[in-house]
């Protein structure tokens, strides 16, 4: 009679842990990342809020921005790499950049980040 095959192999086993720590070793670098950009993204949102009420200017946004990256710790992207450009509504703010994390030996994780807000004026 033949016997069949039940269960997984130890080769089997091994291949799957060794996908499921990558994934994982993947994920603990990429968190302190995407938790910068919500940093990022919340800095952005409190300069529009602060700023949509009065009559403001460049450098008044700038100096805004220095304080808000002071308080948040920002270090991923500066304040002054903040694009602000006058449009008819008002001011857009704009931060795109892009983070590399080492993953292992010299392959390197790339995360592209692209946030806007409108100061209404």
């Amino acid at each position: 009679m033949k016997q069949r095959q039940r269960g997984a192999t130890f080769l089997g086993i091994v291949t799957i842990l060794v996908i499921l720590g990558a994934a994982l070793y993947a994920g603990i670098r990429l968190v302190p990342v995407f938790l910068e950009y919500t940093k990022v993204a919340r800095a952005l949102e409190q300069v529009r809020d602060e700023h949509a009420a009065i009559d403001t200017n460049p450098q008044m946004i700038r100096n805004s921005l220095e304080r808000r990256w002071d308080v948040e710790d920002i270090k991923g992207v500066g304040w002054k790499e903040i694009e602000i450009k006058r449009t008819n509504q008002g001011y857009d703010l704009k931060a795109v950049y892009q983070v590399e994390q080492p993953f292992i030996a010299n392959v390197f994780l790339l995360a592209k980040f692209d946030k806007s807000v409108t100061i209404q004026q």
